[in-house]
């Protein structure tokens, strides 16, 4: 049957989200994020119209996913986790380690605004993250200039004998040489709810001084004080705080005291399952564990498939890594496979009396999951917005998460110019060019096309052979 692009995004919302798109192999192609997701969507239709390399990948489409999230922000928190998490072939941006620009008031008597890309607990009160550093720079000059907060270092503050010029142009209140901790900590107060978007009362209070000033004809503050309304309404919704990228403030002891209940078994440490290979290529798994405190990284485990005839086999493959789990340890009171009723009842049999929970994916995955209980009955009922059913999705993507991270790492560790051997017409001295060029293997393998076109003496034909020969095999 000939599926219709237009036919698989019939039922896209008027809603900020994510898309996924997948190929006919379920292989994750391209996560994007959207303010409205049926327009972002609709742009795919018109292949003419998009980027070369998104021209090849919407002609592999064969399903189109989607998540809705309640803002445009949480949108890009979410895309930014998929993109790591699960490093979709045809995502360009974020696959290098970098993160979106972030912006976060330190602790002290005098915290200062401060900018950073990373992981969002290496700061205290983090906001964003921010479309651009355009965006983040933007933000922090209207913070200067309603709450005039300091941007500088500690050791520049302690060193100061006088207010410097952000001071003089009114966008710092000078703490170095004026330190009123009093109302510094009003700026800072003001800062946090103007970076929260709860700016509202203080536009409303900030229009009464004007109109005040106003009536007392003093049009110079009047006008100060309308620039300040008007950074505030321009920068209101951009800031939202995080704590962690689009991740559910989990209660773990409630949540797995709840599965007990609902199991009816005692559970110290669960193990959670999940394998990966590249057309039976490196076929490896994973297992993670958690229990009532969370993740249990001391339990978790990576395995190598030693009966290489079960390579390619998702099911046979996972009935040798759960085998080997309980065989080795640790031990484990719940075993949770990601898979439907073959995956269930493989792990069942390997499973030595450990009871198996199975969750399947359904029809779209992350909004369709439902779950194969550990007497082979199938559960459709649990509320895909209960803290449980959050708890259980946070424990597979975990695990999808840490399985792929160590196959990529063993696709890397076995690769060497040999494989560029294997390309029809890239003899020694391209192959040397190409080395020199990128300086690995693996930053060839991750190259785009135009990225490989700028190879001395490579041309575009030998790069788009290139390109399509590690990019057609897909994990």
């Amino acid at each position: 049957m000939n599926i219709q692009f237009s036919d698989l995004i019939e039922s896209a919302p008027h809603a900020p989200g994510v898309y996924k798109m997948y190929d006919a192999d379920a292989n994750l192609l391209y996560v994007g994020k959207a303010k409205d997701l049926y327009n972002r969507l609709h742009q795919y239709i018109d292949v003419s119209k998009l980027e070369l390399h998104k021209q090849v990948m919407r002609s592999l489409v064969t399903r189109v996913e989607w998540e809705n999230t309640p803002t445009e922000s949480d949108a890009l928190i979410r895309e930014q986790e998929l993109i790591k998490t699960q490093k979709p072939k045809y995502n360009i941006m974020l696959t290098d380690g970098k993160m979106y620009p972030m912006l976060a008031l330190t602790s002290g008597d005098f915290p200062r605004l401060l900018k950073f890309r990373g992981k969002i607990s290496q700061r205290r009160d983090v906001y964003g993250p921010y479309p651009s550093v355009s965006a983040l720079n933007e933000t922090i000059k209207t913070i200067q200039r309603v709450c005039q907060l300091r941007t500088c270092t500690d050791t520049y503050m302690r060193n100061r004998s006088r207010p410097c010029l952000l001071h003089q142009i009114g966008r710092c209140s000078a703490p170095c040489c004026n330190p009123d901790k009093q109302k510094y900590a009003e700026n800072v107060r003001t800062a946090r709810k103007i970076l929260t978007g709860n700016s509202e009362p203080l536009v409303a209070d900030l229009s009464r001084q004007m109109q005040s000033f106003s009536e007392k004809m003093d049009f110079e503050n009047a006008a100060i004080v309308r620039d300040k309304i008007a950074a505030l309404t321009h920068t209101s919704n951009r800031g939202i705080r995080r704590k962690s990228p689009y991740t559910p403030n989990l209660d773990w002891d409630k949540n797995v005291t709840e599965l007990e209940k609902w199991l009816g078994i005692k559970i110290n440490m669960a193990g959670v399952f999940d394998n990966s290979h590249l057309f039976g290529k490196q076929p490896v798994g994973a297992m993670i564990t958690f229990g009532h405190n969370g993740f249990e990284k001391s339990g978790y485990r990576h395995f190598k498939l030693v009966d290489k005839s079960r390579a390619g086999n998702d099911i046979a493959m996972m009935s040798e890594f759960v085998h080997r789990a309980v065989a080795r340890g640790p031990k484990l009171d719940l075993i949770i496979v990601d898979g439907g009723m073959a995956q269930w009842n493989i792990a069942n049999r390997a499973a030595n009396g450990i009871p198996v929970f199975g969750v399947t994916k359904g029809i779209v995955r992350d909004g369709d999951e439902h779950f194969i209980l550990p007497d082979g009955t199938e559960y459709f009922d649990l509320p895909h917005d209960s803290p449980l059913f959050l708890m259980l999705r946070a424990v597979r993507d975990e695990a999808h998460r840490f399985v792929i991270t160590y196959h990529r790492s063993v696709r890397a560790k076995q690769l060497t110019a040999s494989v560029l051997d294997e390309i029809d017409g890239i003899g020694p001295t391209r192959k040397r060019a190409l080395l020199n060029h990128f300086g690995s293997v693996r930053a060839i393998m991750d190259a785009d096309l135009t990225a490989l076109t700028h190879t001395p003496g490579l041309g575009m034909a030998a790069a788009k052979k290139i390109y399509a020969h590690f990019h057609s095999e897909v994990l």
